[in-house]
């Protein structure tokens, strides 16, 4: 299920400012080469990201799940001059792909790359993030909401993305596959917890935005 209709899509995409030459390239090779293209953030959400970022001025981000690059550049497009982005994926076949459009976007020195296990890696950093990406395995969301919550500046911000999945969360729970079932058990955990305040925007898949209060 697609929750945004494809003419409502290309009506906000009509009137959003157009991807760069870097983006709209790896935007085309990932869906020529690689599996599952769906899950490229592309150039709404891609836009999106890059907003925040240049709002907030981040002077570290931290991304859960890399894929090709494409929401990491997005991402580190708003960081302060001496601003680091860190980001971790499990598939090291794809580590080439993403150093190379990273170079391509004039950010190899701005973005970190990791492979292994988000949780492992996530232990390791001793930092302090203005703001956190979330796209990695679903059933993983609330652990690492956990992880990453004492490393958020008050004030920061958590974007989880594929919240609705698919539509899926709209369904029955009999009907929803377990990576739905964990979307809906992350929203509610991230809406009892009286520490944050958050949005959730149909944008794409659906994007939680979480506020780390004051």
């Amino acid at each position: 299920m697609d929750i945004i209709p494809a003419n409502v899509e290309a009506f906000a995409e009509k009137y959003t400012s157009p991807e760069s030459e870097v983006l709209r390239l790896l935007n085309r090779e990932t869906n020529l080469k690689v599996e599952q293209p769906h899950m490229l953030s592309g150039h709404l959400q891609g836009q999106f990201l890059s907003m925040v970022s240049h709002m907030l001025r981040p002077e570290r981000i931290l991304e859960l799940g890399t894929y090709t690059g494409y929401s990491a550049i997005c991402l580190a497009q708003g960081l302060t001059p001496a601003g680091i982005l860190h980001t971790i994926d499990m598939n090291e076949e794809r580590e080439d792909m993403c150093l190379r459009y990273f170079e391509k976007a004039g950010l190899s020195d701005k973005i970190k790359m990791h492979i292994g296990k988000a949780a492992d890696i996530i232990a390791q950093f001793d930092e302090v993030f203005d703001l956190v990406f979330i796209d990695a395995d679903k059933v993983g969301y609330e652990k690492y909401y956990d992880l990453v919550w004492d490393k958020l500046r008050p004030g920061g911000i958590i974007l989880a993305d594929n919240v609705m999945f698919h539509g899926e969360t709209l369904l029955e729970s009999a009907q929803q596959s377990n990576n739905a079932k964990a979307m809906v058990k992350f929203c509610e955990k991230v809406a009892a917890d009286g520490r944050s305040e958050q949005l959730l925007l149909t944008l794409r898949d659906g994007l939680l935005m979480i506020r780390k209060k004051s």
